[in-house]
């Protein structure tokens, strides 16, 4: 593999070896199935020569029974290798999925730079399949090639003169099928690109249904989808209109093929260098080669959307991680201490700051791109181009971040709940073995929430959890934050949907739970706020003011508008 990650064709010959012992199996089952296939017509012209010219009655059976066993092993062959084939084709497509599944989840994250969530489904579902498929043109392709193969023997057994049009004409005619099927690769791979960009705009718009309904912008989403579903249909078309294109160029040039091998055969017929029996067996498997050319080019085609696909799904395996694992181990035991020198990223600039352990402080900052590289850099969703992170006097940058994110948990504003139980979604992060959710349930007001439930915390919620009210969401996803127990907690705007009076009994309860933790409230709220140690006030990217609620809200003005209005 090379250094910068797997090509298309890492992807297919992965995928294909991975299935080789199958795939012999099968294609010795549809060679065989072929090879059945290709006698037919030669029995048949056993039968009148031997049989039928002669009249002999015992001939007949004979042949006929032989002719018999020909279609019973080749139907036989040909059931056992498609369930073969379909069954490993099938099987590379899970194992592609299990692999973009694990880089999309992989902890140094990269996977879905530049990539709209729906665009990595298509990938994941689509691309996956269509690479999938290639694994099957393995045994179809193999089988195809040895009816080739066995019909030019049978054909320079009845006539020399037969069989080498056939040795000699089958190779320039797969060549220009190839060269033909270059146009469609492309396409196909547009058309990919084209779908998956749909894909990821219609779940974005359904993602946001609610915002986009509450600004009145329907019809600004709608015309965006329009426009996107129209390019992708212009491309689909494109790509139908040039595999027709194709199949037609493909099946016109085999056309003509059979038609000389028929014509041959009967001038030389004509002339007496073959008799009737090989001319009907001549004929026979010219019309016979019309089904190996056909499988060829269904071959060649999905061969070429399925290249498409795979570079599509190499390059979300080559993608570059956003952040490296170092090689340190976490502090043991952890205390709790940040601390942030000259940090830079996006909107930051250059920020120092310490947070003590066990401390519960507030940043408060009025521009959302601060407030979100500030998260992602604790996350280690990525690492600051300039300055350090250190966690108890260790660099994050050090840290393996699935080993930081079993300290450190950054909870979202937007989080997502599961198609899960209330209580499965709190013990989601937690240890279900040693975690007790109730505290956690208590301090959230999620308790509250389970109470509303039909069946309390047992009630399984719907997709991302719409069926509960935006406040109730938060409120779920708080108390799955704090059944984690980390020892560093970052909350991202908790309470924004919650109403005041339950907003003021989470910040108290809040204090007690995570007492003697780390604990960061990226926030506006006054409320959580006012539960704070201190509060640390980030404008135009640098840390501008220091101090408790109380005070900053008497001295600092730029405090008192971010947070009081």
């Amino acid at each position: 593999m090379p250094a910068g990650g797997p090509t298309g064709g890492h992807v297919l010959r992965g995928a294909i070896k991975a299935q080789r012992r199958r795939l012999v199996a099968a294609s010795l089952l549809g060679m065989a199935h072929q090879g059945c296939e290709a006698m037919v017509p030669l029995v048949i012209g056993v039968i009148i020569d031997d049989a039928v010219a002669t009249g002999s009655a015992g001939t007949m059976l004979r042949w006929l029974l032989i002719l018999a066993a020909v279609f019973l092993v080749l139907s036989t062959c040909y059931r056992i290798g498609a369930r073969i084939t379909d069954g490993s084709g099938e099987e590379a497509a899970h194992r592609l999925r299990l692999q973009l599944g694990t880089r999309v989840l992989d902890p140094r994250g990269g996977a879905d730079a530049d990539r709209l969530p729906g665009e990595l489904t298509s990938v994941a579902t689509n691309d996956a399949r269509r690479a999938g498929l290639v694994v099957t043109l393995v045994p179809y392709g193999s089988a195809a090639l040895a009816a080739l193969a066995i019909s030019a023997v049978a054909l320079l057994r009845i006539s020399v003169p037969l069989g080498l049009l056939v040795l000699l004409g089958i190779p320039p005619l797969l060549w220009l099928g190839h060269r033909i099927s270059r146009p469609l690769e492309q396409r196909s791979e547009t058309e990919q690109e084209r779908a998956a960009h749909a894909s990821g705009v219609a779940a974005d718009l359904v993602a946001g249904l609610r915002v986009v309904k509450g600004m009145g912008a329907e019809a600004a989403a709608v015309s965006r989808y329009r426009h996107t579903s129209q390019d992708s249909l212009a491309a689909a078309l494109r790509a139908a209109r040039s595999r027709a294109g194709h199949e037609g160029a493909v099946l016109a040039l085999t056309g003509v093929f059979i038609a000389a091998i028929g014509l041959v055969g009967a001038y030389l017929a004509m002339r007496g260098s073959i008799s009737v029996g090989d001319l009907v067996a001549a004929v026979g498997l010219a019309q016979f080669l019309l089904g190996p050319f056909q499988l060829l080019t269904y071959v060649n085609a999905e061969f070429a959307q399925g290249r498409a696909s795979a570079r599509r799904i190499a390059e979300v395996l080559a993608a570059p991680a956003a952040v490296e694992p170092g090689g340190a181990p976490p502090p043991d035991p952890v205390a709790g201490e940040i601390r942030l020198r000259g940090v830079a990223l996006g909107a930051l600039r250059g920020i120092d700051l310490d947070i003590a352990a066990g401390s519960l402080t507030g940043i408060v900052t009025r521009d959302p791109a601060a407030a979100g590289d500030l998260l992602h850099c604790l996350a280690r969703e990525t690492d600051p181009v300039e300055g350090v992170i250190e966690l108890d006097g260790v660099p994050l940058a050090d840290l393996d971040p699935d080993d930081l994110r079993r300290v450190i948990l950054v909870a979202p504003h937007d989080a997502d709940l599961f198609e899960a139980s209330l209580l499965d979604n709190v013990r989601a992060g937690a240890d279900p073995a040693t975690t007790d959710v109730e505290p956690a349930l208590t301090a959230s007001a999620a308790d509250d929430v389970a109470r509303q439930l039909p069946d309390g915390v047992h009630t399984v919620l719907a997709e991302r959890g719409r069926s509960l009210s935006g406040g109730q969401r938060q409120r779920v996803a708080l108390a799955r934050a704090l059944a984690a127990e980390r020892p560093v907690l970052v909350l991202h705007d908790p309470t924004t949907a919650v109403d005041t009076v339950t907003e003021s009994r989470i910040a108290a309860r809040l204090l007690d739970i995570r007492r003697g933790r780390t604990t960061i409230l990226v926030t506006t709220s006054p409320a959580l706020l006012a539960a704070t140690d201190r509060v640390v006030v980030l404008d135009d990217g640098t840390v501008t003011a220091d101090g408790s609620h109380a005070q900053l809200v008497a001295a600092d003005e730029t405090y008192r508008a971010a947070v009081l209005t």
